[in-house]
């Protein structure tokens, strides 16, 4: 079965090209983390617990796939309890760290890479604009092409921007998973897609099928699903997002 399961904020399990993918691992349990500093509320993360155990998030993984190692998308419960040896797909930047942690097979992605029958494409994204941009970079996205033609493309945490925009126009996925969740601090604007940014997505791009995540789990992000459904159902856009709850599945 081709499908995308949501663990929970942007942990999720991939099945595509014959081979499971576990992407973006947070393994925390909930309130284990400290809240996000800067931000609105003292909330201790994860807001919420994951709805699965933790062995069966990592039951039958090929690979870990990650966009980039906020602690939000990597935390030290990933560090201690996915097995050394898993073979680990991330951006450049991130290398040295998986190293560091004692990881065996690091695979940077450059522009491109194949794991199994799955071709994988760097994408690239603004994790927010201005100097807090600056600050949060660098991040990546995947867009990812089956032999047997599944297309899913996985943006990160960006907003809105010319990378994304080009990353549609070139892969035309059938599906789209954004980070959505209007994450902030007290300072300047969102960090990673609020609700027009989700809007904008289906705009440039009323082929694919988007896939939203990455809400109701982390402290700073202030859009919630019903935030986000509302905005699209304002712009006739609601049919072409899928919003799924932690632990849901959706067919490929």
């Amino acid at each position: 079965m081709r499908s995308l399961q949501l663990i929970r904020h942007a942990t999720l399990r991939v099945k595509i090209g014959g081979s499971t993918f576990l992407v973006d691992p947070m393994l925390s349990p909930a309130g284990t983390m400290p809240a996000i500093d800067n931000t609105a509320n003292d909330l201790r993360n994860p807001l919420v617990e994951m709805p699965m155990a933790v062995e069966e998030v990592l039951d039958g993984v090929d690979a870990i796939l990650v966009t980039h190692t906020h602690r939000d998308h990597w935390d030290a419960a990933a560090t201690s309890l996915v097995h050394k040896h898993m073979p680990i797909l991330c951006q450049p930047e991130d290398r040295e760290k998986f190293h560091e942690w004692g990881f065996e097979d690091v695979r940077p992605i450059y522009a491109a890479a194949v794991f199994a029958h799955t071709t994988m494409y760097r994408t690239g994204g603004q994790h927010g604009t201005g100097e807090i941009g600056k600050a949060m970079a660098p991040v990546s996205g995947y867009s990812l092409r089956a032999r047997t033609g599944e297309e899913l493309y996985i943006a990160g945490d960006t907003i809105f921007c010319d990378e994304v925009g080009q990353a549609l126009a070139e892969h035309k996925p059938k599906y789209t998973v954004v980070n959505a969740g209007g994450a902030r601090f007290n300072e300047g604007d969102a960090i990673t897609m609020a609700a027009e940014d989700v809007v904008e997505v289906c705009r440039a791009a009323p082929w694919t099928k988007v896939i939203a995540v990455h809400m109701e789990a982390i402290n700073h992000c202030g859009v919630s699903r019903a935030d986000l459904a509302e905005a699209l159902e304002r712009e006739g856009l609601r049919d072409q997002v899928l919003i799924p709850a932690d632990g849901e599945v959706v067919s490929l």
